[in-house]
């Protein structure tokens, strides 16, 4: 799952930190091998134009292809560059959430008063997570899988619920 907690699983009023990030299908390295088996194979039938005119016309699309494959991958690279950081110290319960431009935000309550709410159906995406504290609400995980979101909210709900104690 892509999301991790620092100590597993948090109980008793124990500070914790759960850490959350999209889930990458295409890894760095497998990206370069990727790109690179897409080159191959997009070239192999350019060998048999090798030394005529008509290979020189047919690069520059070979080119553009082989780009925009590259660009929409590295677009969709970034924009998964997401890390949400929830935690819980003391009498208080932080989320930050870096984003893919490096801007930070974040969030602070009462870790007393924090609740965390599902909307199975009503919100953005099904099992919507919402924590709300103080005069705020922040949603938390949208990026998840719907099922990923249903175990984290159980898993969150105690773990909030023990710090409670």
């Amino acid at each position: 799952m892509p999301y991790e907690w620092s100590k597993q699983p948090p109980h008793h009023g124990a500070d914790w930190t759960l850490s959350l990030w999209p889930y990458r299908s295409l890894l760095k390295r497998e990206f370069v091998i990727f790109i690179g088996a897409t080159a191959a194979l997009v070239a192999l039938p350019l060998l048999v134009l090798l030394g005529s005119v008509i290979l020189w016309v047919l690069l520059p699309f070979f080119a553009i292809t082989l780009s925009a494959i590259w660009y929409a991958l590295h677009i969709s690279y970034r924009r998964g560059e997401v890390l949400e950081e929830l935690t819980a110290s003391g009498a208080h319960i932080t989320l930050r959430r870096t984003n893919p431009d490096g801007t930070t935000q974040n969030w602070q309550a009462n870790r007393h008063w924090v609740r965390v709410q599902l909307h199975p159906t009503d919100g953005p995406v099904d099992n919507y997570i919402i924590l709300s504290g103080g005069d705020r609400k922040v949603e938390l995980g949208a990026f998840l899988d719907v099922s990923e979101r249903l175990s984290l909210v159980a898993d969150l709900k105690r773990a909030i619920a023990d710090g409670s104690n």
